[in-house]
């Protein structure tokens, strides 16, 4: 071979390496275009609350446009009861709810996935307890095995007490319920000693020690027993919903730090919207709030067991920690 057909040579074969390059860059480019999925939509959600401190982040995201793309519709309701109800009918997407409620929902065949924990992370968040009126003379949990005690059934507040009764030494067969289920009616109960003590929230726990009223005990110290998650129907999750809570996780997040970051600015938003009792509601302590987190198998199980003890549930229930699906054992 001469020296002018080495150099063809060459040529030629830098030529046709070029050439397959390309090609294999347009094939990558290609499958890369093929296998790349199309960005999820943000679409609408509504979100079904109470009146209650848990909701705040929700509010403070509503009220500084942290959703972005999302369109959120904050939905309140007056009764728990309406919550579910809304909730199984499929007029909300999720509620600001408990486990209790959650676990009720998914027997009567409403699949529900507990997103994350909106307040009661730790056991400084989301106070609940017991209290009695000064004139009861009752100054323990102890003194009270046996006398009614304010409550409504298969409620945080019931679990709660049926806790901080146990811690006490108290029997099971040594704690009586009584059924009030309206907060307000509770208190004023206790307080004009119609029952011996009632279960109450932190906002009624606060005006009671504002009132003199004497807490026996809450649910701040030792054991984090007390939860509110964020409850989302599977079936709007499936129907295109997953990137729209991705959204609605991300503002959560953002609210939460700003009201860790300085809560006082916030205190005449979660006075409007919780309907703080007037007497508390320029000293009433603002927690702090999770960032968005599933809940653990320890917040949820115990809660499921104990609704299966006390009847409220005809099967056993498993969680799963990973997923957060509740579903029949």
């Amino acid at each position: 071979m001469n020296k002018r057909s080495i150099v063809l040579t060459g040529i030629v074969a830098v030529v046709l390496a070029g050439l397959i390059a390309l090609a294999g860059c347009a094939s990558d480019s290609s499958n890369s275009s093929e296998e790349a999925a199309p960005a999820a939509e943000v679409g609408s959600m509504k979100i079904g609350t109470m009146q209650t401190e848990d909701s705040l982040p929700f509010w403070v995201a509503e009220l500084e446009g942290l959703y972005g793309d999302a369109s959120v519709e904050i939905v309140p309701f007056q009764s728990a009861q309406e919550l579910v109800t809304a909730f199984a009918a499929g007029e909300i997407d999720a509620a600001m709810t408990d486990v209790q409620q959650a676990a009720a929902l998914q027997l009567s065949g409403v699949d529900t996935v507990l997103s994350w924990v909106t307040l009661g992370a730790d056991a400084s968040q989301g106070r609940f307890g017991i209290m009695t009126s000064p004139e009861s003379g009752i100054t323990s949990l102890a003194e009270l095995a046996g006398k009614g005690i304010g409550v409504g059934s298969n409620t945080v507040p019931e679990y709660v007490m049926d806790k901080l009764m146990e811690q006490a030494g108290v029997s099971d067969d040594e704690i009586v319920g009584e059924e009030i289920k309206k907060m307000p009616v509770r208190y004023e109960s206790m307080a004009n000693n119609q029952v011996a003590a009632a279960a109450l929230p932190g906002s009624l726990l606060a005006l009671g020690e504002a009132n003199g009223m004497v807490l026996l005990a809450d649910d701040t110290q030792g054991e984090n027993i007390s939860q509110s998650v964020l409850a989302v129907r599977s079936a709007w999750i499936s129907d295109g919903g997953s990137a729209t809570l991705d959204a609605v996780r991300a503002a959560w997040d953002q609210a939460v730090e700003r009201i860790n970051a300085d809560s006082e600015a916030y205190r005449a938003l979660l006075t409007e919207k919780a309907n703080l009792p007037a007497p508390v509601a320029d000293t009433y302590e603002i927690c702090t709030y999770p960032t968005a987190a599933l809940p653990t198998q320890d917040m949820v199980q115990p809660v499921l067991d104990w609704m299966l003890d006390k009847g409220y549930i005809a099967q056993a229930m498993a969680y799963d920690a990973q997923t957060g699906v509740l579903r029949a054992a």
